[in-house]
């Protein structure tokens, strides 16, 4: 029989009125009345072994869906174990609901189990976080939350329940969902914009993750199609131009960065990926004028001070800038020599890569894998990087042929957020490959969450880069002091007969000629598998920052 309409009823049907279709969770006492109002509703409940990996699935499928995500916590540990997936959704920008249970109002202060109050642990990392005032308020309250976690600049929200608030009956509300009214950029700023660009003779574009959160992907691709410049991705911003495109110089990345006299960043903070956001400077050049623009005025760059700025909707921005260039005067011509160099500089780098994509040797080089993935990736494959220099060559070896396909921890660099992503990612796309691409110390965070694919029959392909150490520290201590410590992991360490033990397939390889075989395997047998490859210790990824 089904049980009366109560506060969870409320709660998953705002939910669902701000296109909520799954709940992540795991199981807790405290948001049953959550899971019931599920049931009632005909949500998709997908529970986990670890809450960090419930706030991360929700987290990945804000990013792939530009949806909000809902992740469901109980009281106590259940809300603090998944503070790390809050903190990434927060640094990213993604509209996540993470929606709590709490210690009921008739027991608080006497000591009942898990009580804790949550919101002041949180309200650094959201956008907002506050406690239901009583059941009849849960839908309005529910709407709050949804409301600002999708308003410009988006980012998460926690919203926790008292207990006996969440079984009590509960009013109906009627949900009004409106997307939020574009912000419209200063035509005074993108005027000043479009004169620096018109006197640039080095200009280079930077795309981040925000131009793809705000659905801005084919007003960025147009805008720099019709003007010419080159453009190197970040984040999410990789696949707005495809593999291959002419205009793409990643590859020529430091060349375009030293010498560039007007770098445009676009939906990305000028943090550390980006050298702080200053460019240029190299061979006796001047440093090159900075332009930041970003999706809302909070996200604007305060550190130091860009040559111009501005904030609004991204389409808008592109649409309404490409005009402006008009205005100016912007003419390609005039630095098109320059976006040949890139491009020639691009296409060098690419083929010098060759070799070592194609390597043979023994123990296995970590760009090896890299040759033989690219080979069997789709166009639209959903490519996830959790670790550290294993996934650094990622992201500067497999580049996207579709925007919306890549997803990696951001600046905020969260080991752990791989089975969760891979979780979220197989929902969102169902047709496509997932491929999560796994540091053998981003493994030991999460990988018992394969349990969680299994059982609901969530097929995904797992290559781990197994080097048997925490390669980001093992090198730079050694660089430092000659020796290291707290760096070493099991040599070849069998994660793949962990993943077998929870369900799934998996293999070790040693070998270079293996594995491309093994990935095929891994491809073609329909279920979670890992390819656990032994790569060489002794390699380091070459990187120009540690990040701090």
């Amino acid at each position: 029989m089904e049980s009366a309409k109560h506060a969870g009823d409320a709660a998953v049907a705002v939910s669902k009125a701000y296109g909520v279709e799954t709940m992540f969770t795991l199981s807790g006492g405290h948001v049953f009345p959550i899971y019931d109002g599920a049931v009632h509703e005909g949500m998709r409940i997908l529970d986990v072994r670890h809450e960090q990996s419930a706030v991360f699935a929700a987290e990945a499928t804000a990013r792939l869906t530009r949806n909000p995500g809902l992740a469901v916590l109980t009281a106590g540990p259940g809300i603090t174990n998944g503070v790390s997936g809050v903190a990434t959704a927060h640094f990213n920008g993604s509209p996540v609901v993470v929606l709590g249970g709490r210690a009921p109002q008739s027991r608080w202060g006497s000591g009942a189990l898990q009580e804790m109050d949550h919101p002041p642990l949180l309200d650094p990392i959201t956008k907002l976080s506050f406690t239901a005032a009583g059941a009849e308020s849960v839908g309005q309250d529910v709407e709050v939350a949804f409301r600002t976690a999708v308003a410009p600049h988006r980012g998460p929200v926690f919203l926790d329940f008292y207990m006996d608030h969440l079984f009590s009956p509960s009013p109906v509300h009627e949900v009004r969902t409106q997307s939020p009214s574009p912000l419209e950029p200063d035509p005074d700023d993108l005027a000043g914009i479009a004169r620096l660009l018109a006197e640039a003779e080095r200009p280079v574009l930077v795309y981040g993750s925000d131009v793809w959160m705000d659905r801005a992907e084919e007003a960025a691709r147009d805008f720099a199609e019709t003007w010419r410049l080159p453009v190197i991705p970040n984040g999410q911003g990789r696949g707005i131009l495809p593999s291959g495109h002419e205009l793409l110089v990643t590859r020529a990345r430091g060349l375009a960065f030293a010498q560039a006299d007007l770098v445009i960043v676009v939906g990305t903070p000028l943090d550390f990926r980006l050298g702080y956001g200053w460019f240029g400077g190299k061979d006796g050049a001047p440093l090159a004028r900075v332009v930041h623009i970003a999706d809302a005025p909070s996200q604007l760059a305060t550190h130091m001070q860009p040559a111009a700025s501005a904030a609004g909707d991204l389409s808008v921005v592109f649409w309404s800038l490409g005009t402006a260039c008009g205005e100016a005067g912007v003419k390609p011509d005039s630095y098109a020599t320059w976006v040949t160099k890139l491009s020639e500089a691009a296409a060098a780098a690419i083929a010098g890569d060759a070799e070592l994509l194609a390597s043979g040797s023994d123990p296995i080089h970590p760009m090896r894998i890299y040759g033989e993935l690219n080979r069997v990736l789709d166009d639209d494959a959903v490519v996830i990087g959790d670790g550290g220099d294993f996934v650094s060559y990622a992201g500067k070896y497999v580049e996207p042929k579709q925007p919306g396909n890549w997803l990696d921890p951001g600046p905020y660099g969260c080991l752990g957020t791989g089975l969760g992503y891979s979780i979220a990612a197989r929902l969102a796309r169902p047709s496509s490959q997932v491929v999560l691409l796994l540091g053998d110390g981003a493994a030991g965070f999460s990988l018992m969450d394969v349990d969680t694919l299994v059982r609901h029959n969530l097929p995904v392909v797992m290559i781990c880069g197994n080097n048997g150490m925490w390669g980001l520290e093992k090198h730079p201590m050694q660089m430092l002091y000659g020796y290291d410590v707290a760096a070493e992991l099991q040599p070849q360490c069998r994660y793949d007969q962990v993943v077998t033990a929870l369900g799934g397939g998996g293999e070790l390889v040693t070998k270079p000629s293996e594995i491309g075989p093994a990935l095929r395997r891994a491809f073609d047998s329909g279920v979670p598998y890992l390819v656990n490859i032994a790569t060489d210790p002794q390699i380091a990824y070459p990187r120009n920052t540690t990040g701090v």
